[in-house]
C-alpha cells in the first residue's frame, strides 16, 4: 500500500480531528466511558468527516508475527541494528501503553502475537498524535524495522508509518478476565477467538486434524466423495431425525442421520476404498458429548472386515498425533495416553462381566434376571438380551473405559447394518472404540446379504411403527443395491468433534465446534426470569 494516500486521507485532518475529540471530552459522555460504543462511533464519524474511505483496503501485509519470531528470534540485536529488516504488518491493537512521546502496542495478527514501538520522532508528522486516541481493538497497518528491546530483549517492530484500517465500535472484554461466561464464548465464537489462544489453538488443531485424517486416507488409496444430506429415507443409523420440506418437489424429506446407505451403494458401484467427511443432523438432545449438528468421518473398505478396522483405527490415532503434536503421547484432562501402544479389546458380555463382579454369566444371558437388573437402574424393560445388555453397558461400563478400549462383538440387535458373526449368530462383528469414557469410533464388519438385510429392515419398520422414533425406515432401493452384489466390506465411523476434544484438551463439545446450537439469547433470558 502507498502510505502517502493514507497520510492525505488521515493525518492532513489531524487538528480538526482532535479538535472534535477535545469537543467530546466536554459533552455527556464520561471519561471513564472513553472505550464506550457512543465514543467510538464519534471518532468514526470524524474519520468519515477527513476521509472518503475510513475503511481502506489496500494495505498488504507480508509478514505475520509468527514469521518475525521464527527468522529473527534468535538474532543477537547487534545484527538487527546491522541488517535493519523491513517489514508491512497487519493486525488488531490488543494492549497499548502510552508513555510520552514513546508508546507500544501489541499488535495481534493470525499467527500471534508481537510488540510494536511507536515514537514521536520517528512518525510522520501528527500520525503519532492520530494513534493516542485509536483504540484497544482498532486493526491497523504498520511498516517498520524489526529490532530487540535492550532491557529484556523483546522483538519488536519500531513503526516508521501506520495506518487505521478498521475502526472498532465496540470495546473488546478485559484482557486479564477474557469471557467468562461460556454462553457469551460461544454466542460471539469472534470475541473468544480474539480473546483465547486456547480457543484459537484449539480450532487451529481441528484444522491440522482433519487435513492430517485427509491425508492418511488418501495415502491408502480411498477416494473422498460427497453425497446426500437430504434423504428421502431415515437411516444409515439409529437416530431420530431433523424433517424438512421440499417445495418445488412437494416432497417431506429428512436431513441425514448418516451417509451409510449411500457410501455403500459406492462401494457397489466399484469404489471399493471411499470415504466423506460431512454433517449428520440428529434431533436429541443437547450435552457436553452431543450436539445435534456434527461431523463425522465415515469409510468402507471392500475386503477387510472389523478386526482390519481395528488395526488401522490404532495406526490412524498414532498418525494423527506425530502429525500433531510430533510424538504419539498426548494429554486429555491431566490424564496422559500414550497413542503407540495396542489398544484393548473386550467384547461387550466380557466388558459387563470386569466392570460388573456382582453379575455373573448367567446373570447377563437370562431374560428375567436381566430385566430386574435394568429396573434397578430405571431402564425400561424388553423382550431382547441384546438390547439389555448394550443398555446395561451404556450404563455401567461406558464412562469407565479410561484408556484406549475396542468394544466389540455387540448384540445383533442393537447392529441393525453388521454383519453376523460366524460365531454366533445373536452378535454382530462390530466394535466402538472408548478413550477417556467416550465413544470416538464406530465399525464393522458390513452386512452384504440382501435377505438378511431385508429382514432387519422389516424389523426396524416394525419397530418404528410401533413408536421407536430412532429406528430406520425400509429402504428398498439399498436393498436392490446389495442385490447386485456388495463385495465383502468393513466399513467405520469417527466423531470429528469428539475427537478433537481428546486431541485438544476440551471437556465439552461446543467447545470444539465454532458455533454450536444454542437457544436464542432472548427466549433463553425469557425462561430465566
Amino acid at each position: 500500500m502507498n502510505l502517502s494516500r493514507v497520510d492525505t486521507l488521515m493525518y492532513s485532518f489531524v487538528p480538526d480531528y482532535l479538535e472534535v475529540l477535545h469537543m467530546s471530552e466536554e459533552t455527556q459522555i464520561p471519561e471513564s466511558h472513553v472505550d464506550s460504543l457512543a465514543q467510538r462511533r464519534l471518532k468514526l464519524d470524524q474519520l468519515r468527516h477527513i476521509s472518503q474511505n475510513a475503511y481502506p483496503n489496500d494495505f498488504r501485509p507480508t509478514q505475520t508475527a509468527k514469521q518475525l519470531y521464527t527468522q529473527y528470534e534468535q538474532q543477537a540485536i547487534v545484527a538487527l541494528e546491522q541488517t535493519q529488516p523491513y517489514v508491512q504488518l497487519a493486525g488488531r491493537i490488543r494492549a497499548r501503553r502510552i508513555m510520552g512521546k514513546a508508546s507500544f502496542i501489541d499488535l495481534q495478527d493470525r499467527s500471534g502475537i508481537i510488540q510494536i514501538h511507536l515514537s514521536e520522532h520517528e512518525l510522520p508528522d501528527a500520525m503519532y498524535e492520530a494513534f493516542k486516541h485509536w483504540d484497544i481493538g482498532d486493526i491497523i497497518g504498520v511498516n517498520g524495522i524489526v529490532f530487540k528491546t535492550q532491557k529484556k530483549q523483546q522483538l519488536s517492530v519500531r513503526a516508521q508509518q501506520i495506518c487505521l484500517l478498521t475502526k472498532s465500535l465496540r470495546p473488546l472484554p478485559d484482557k486479564f478476565h477474557g469471557l467468562l461466561d461460556p454462553q457469551l464464548r460461544y454466542r460471539q465464537r469472534y470475541l473468544d477467538l480474539i480473546m483465547a489462544e486456547k480457543t484459537r489453538k484449539t480450532f487451529l488443531i481441528r484444522a491440522k486434524l482433519v487435513q492430517s485424517l485427509r491425508k492418511f486416507l488418501d495415502q491408502r488409496d480411498f477416494i473422498e466423495v460427497e453425497t446426500p444430506m437430504m434423504h428421502t429415507l431415515a437411516g444409515g443409523a439409529l437416530a431420530r431425525p431433523f424433517t424438512t420440506r421440499h417445495n418445488a418437489l412437494s416432497l417431506d424429506l429428512f436431513l441425514r442421520v448418516a451417509p451409510e446407505l449411500f457410501l455403500k451403494r459406492l462401494v457397489v458401484g466399484g469404489i471399493e476404498r471411499v470415504y466423506e467427511i460431512g454433517r449428520n443432523f440428529r434431533n436429541e438432545g443437547v450435552s457436553t458429548r452431543h450436539n445435534p449438528e456434527f461431523t463425522m468421518l465415515e469409510f468402507y473398505w471392500a475386503y477387510a472386515n472389523y478386526h482390519d478396522l481395528m488395526d488401522l483405527t490404532e495406526k490412524l490415532l498414532c498418525y494423527l498425533a506425530q502429525e500433531i503434536f510430533g510424538q504419539p503421547q498426548i494429554i486429555y484432562q491431566g490424564h496422559p495416553y500414550d497413542l503407540s501402544k495396542p489398544f484393548a479389546r473386550l467384547s461387550v458380555l466380557d466388558a459387563l462381566l470386569k466392570y460388573n463382579p456382582q453379575w455373573s454369566f448367567a446373570d447377563l444371558t437370562d431374560l428375567s434376571q436381566l430385566n430386574a437388573i435394568a429396573s434397578s437402574f430405571d431402564l425400561n424393560p424388553s423382550d431382547s438380551i441384546g438390547k439389555l445388555q448394550f443398555a446395561l453397558f451404556e450404563q455401567t461400563v461406558e464412562h469407565q473405559l479410561l484408556e484406549p478400549t475396542f468394544i466389540l462383538d455387540y448384540p445383533i440387535d442393537v447392529s441393525p447394518l453388521a454383519r453376523r458373526s460366524d460365531r454366533d449368530p445373536n452378535l454382530a462383528e462390530r466394535f466402538e472404540l472408548y478413550i477417556a469414557g467416550r465413544e470416538l469410533a464406530n465399525g464393522f464388519s458390513e452386512l452384504n446379504d440382501p435377505q438378511d438385510q431385508a429382514q432387519r429392515f422389516q424389523q426396524q419398520a416394525l419397530a418404528l411403527a410401533a413408536g421407536d422414533a430412532e429406528a430406520m425406515s425400509y429402504d428398498e432401493d439399498y436393498i436392490i443395491a446389495l442385490e447386485y452384489g456388495l463385495p465383502p466390506t468393513a466399513g467405520e465411523g469417527i466423531g470429528i468433534d469428539r475427537l478433537v476434544m481428546l486431541f485438544a484438551d476440551c471437556a465439552s463439545i461446543r467447545d470444539v465446534i465454532l458455533f454450536p446450537l444454542m437457544r436464542p439469547e432472548k427466549l433463553r433470558l425469557e425462561e430465566q426470569k
